[in-house]
């Protein structure tokens, strides 16, 4: 580890804390329905928007009807996108002459994107068109994220409202936090991104000849509009296979920082939007805080073991200062790979600017951690935010259970029907992960795509399924995941890990929003505090830990034990 390496990430918090509560203000005047300075240019293309719909804005819905709305549209997403695929080689748009994608890949991408999860089972400028990048992948990216913010905002409400029975309006949430919101900041970025040199043309790849000779194909085409939308909208869906390592799609150590900050910068924004629609602004610098904690310990434990080198190399790499490089590009080194790697996982992004396969054990673990705790260290734009909410309530919950009182949450009872709907919503991820790695690691199709024996080979199989059912969408890599088993159950893994969440959650949020305010009494649990932070921090470890220790015990543990011990996995 070096000085520089600790400079790098504490620039990177520094200006994610700076930016929080700009980005939150702006977005809270924007969903309360209030000016904004985009107001001017942009209120009457929403209102254009609304009535080509017929949607009437003033009007809200009951969680019910939020959650239908947000179901329809997303299934409509899935089948069109499904339908792009299939027919893309009878669309315009791919001069490349690329063939429809299979069905079971087709259905696979399909319900990656629309489940913000983007994990990529092809080699994207090998396996899609222009047009399929262009109308179906990216077209998706903004509106899973906008999807996302949007029910954010329906939990957020059933924290604000007091007796109500709606909990706001899911096509105006969806078209605010588009049009608003990931729009501008995706042109915004998308011109960065060009400056920085990552292409932006629809020419056809470009044949180049070698200094030995060889014809060499230069894959290009809209990289710079989908790469800026993959990381704001904490999608991860790259347009080349390498992703964010390839030198077009993350030319420059500024625009690896840039990527990063897009990543954080929603769902760090969304915490303070909590604060302020409840209030009290301490209450979203309290959940911020939380996931500050783990963020950094997660950072700290990763870095160290990717500067601490293989122990089987007999010092070599710690010795010139370069810790464990394979897989790693060596414009970022050491401490941005093991830094974008904790980001990419925390975020639910998925996006990676190096390989997760050739992190050490340690290193390797803590991409894995930071998903099966929820996709809640900041989290997948919106998603983080309900998700850590979700958590809060349980921690309360607990703390209620020592004390014998009903817990309560900025003004609001937790009772039983809340506590039913946010335990139903945190077991549908491990049911998933825990299920389905059990079956692959036991049958002929699922031990087929494993490429290495033993401890890692298991952690190959993990990290796919629990990279599915957190919607984060990163591959550790090693696993040949084409076939129709991995394909199919990967796909319903991403669904059950999207849809099984958020449902539970609106019915929690309705019930919330019914609620009428408690005032504060000596007996409240404060929940601005280190305590409340402590006291959450300490429940996501517990929760996490009984439910995954057996797998990762499995996995990383025993491969960073084999290995201390000199025994080659």
């Amino acid at each position: 580890m070096t000085l520089i390496g600790w400079m790098q990430i504490a620039l990177y918090c520094a200006i994610i804390v700076a930016v929080t509560r700009p980005l939150g203000g702006f977005m809270t005047r924007l969903f309360m329905g209030e000016r904004t300075l985009l107001s001017p240019a942009l209120r009457p293309v929403e209102v254009g928007f609304y009535r080509l719909a017929g949607v009437d804005e003033a009007r809200e819905q009951h969680w019910l009807t939020y959650a239908l709305s947000m179901l329809l549209f997303n299934l409509a997403g899935a089948a069109l996108l499904y339908a792009i695929l299939r027919t893309q080689d009878l669309l315009p748009l791919n001069p490349q002459g690329l063939p429809a994608v299979a069905p079971e890949l087709a259905f696979n991408t399909a319900i990656s994107f629309v489940t913000n999860t983007n994990w990529q089972s092809y080699g994207g400028e090998t396996t899609m068109s222009y047009l399929s990048q262009m109308a179906g992948l990216t077209v998706q990216s903004f509106l899973s994220a906008a999807t996302g913010i949007a029910l954010a905002l329906a939990m957020v409400r059933g924290f604000a409202r007091r007796s109500a029975s709606t909990i706001g309006n899911f096509w105006v949430d969806l078209t605010r936090a588009t049009l608003y919101l990931l729009l501008p900041l995706s042109v915004l970025a998308t011109l960065f991104f060009i400056w920085q040199g990552v292409p932006q043309n629809l020419d056809a790849y470009t044949v180049a000849s070698t200094v030995e000779g060889a014809q060499q194909t230069i894959a290009q085409g809209p990289v710079a509009s989908q790469l800026a939308i993959k990381m704001l909208g904490t999608n991860g869906g790259g347009f080349f296979n390498a992703n964010s390592a390839h030198p077009f799609e993350n030319p420059t150590a500024l625009s690896n920082l840039v990527q990063m900050l897009l990543i954080f910068a929603i769902g760090a924004g969304l915490t303070n939007v909590f604060g302020r629609m409840v209030g009290d602004e301490r209450q979203g610098w309290a959940i911020l805080a939380a996931m500050g904690v783990l963020f950094v310990a997660g950072v700290a434990l990763a870095y160290w073991a990717e500067a601490g080198g293989n122990p089987l190399l007999a010092g070599f790499h710690v010795e010139q200062g370069l810790g464990n490089m394979e897989g790693k590009e060596v414009r970022f080194g050491t401490a941005m790979s093991a830094l974008f790697a904790v980001i990419t996982t925390a975020a639910s992004c998925g996006a990676v600017n190096a390989m997760h396969d050739s992190f050490m054990p340690l290193g390797g673990m803590v991409p894995m951690i930071n998903m099966v705790l929820g996709e809640i260290i900041v989290g997948g734009v919106g998603a983080g935010l309900y998700g850590m909410l979700l958590m809060a309530i349980i921690a309360l919950f607990v703390a209620g259970l020592m004390v014998g009182r009903t817990p309560e949450y900025v003004g609001k009872k937790l009772e039983a029907r809340e506590i039913k709907m946010t335990v139903l919503a945190i077991l549908a991820m491990p049911a998933m992960i825990l299920i389905f790695t059990a079956i692959a690691v036991a049958i002929p199709d699922g031990l087929a795509g494993i490429q290495d024996a033993g401890p890692h080979g298991f952690s190959e199989v993990f990290y796919a399924y629990t990279s599915a059912a957190a919607n984060n969408g990163s591959a550790f890599g090693g696993l040949t995941a084409t076939s129709p088993w991995y394909t199919i159950t990967l796909g319903v893994a991403m669904f059950v890990g999207r849809f099984f969440i958020i449902i539970p959650m609106l019915a929690a949020a309705g019930s919330l929003a019914a609620k009428r305010a408690v005032p504060a009494s000596a007996g409240t649990f404060p929940t601005t505090g280190p305590l409340f932070v402590g006291l959450l921090v300490g429940v996501i470890l517990i929760v996490g830990g009984l439910t995954y220790f057996p797998a990762l015990s499995l996995g990383p543990v025993v491969e960073h034990l084999m290995l201390t011990a000199a025994v080659a996995p």
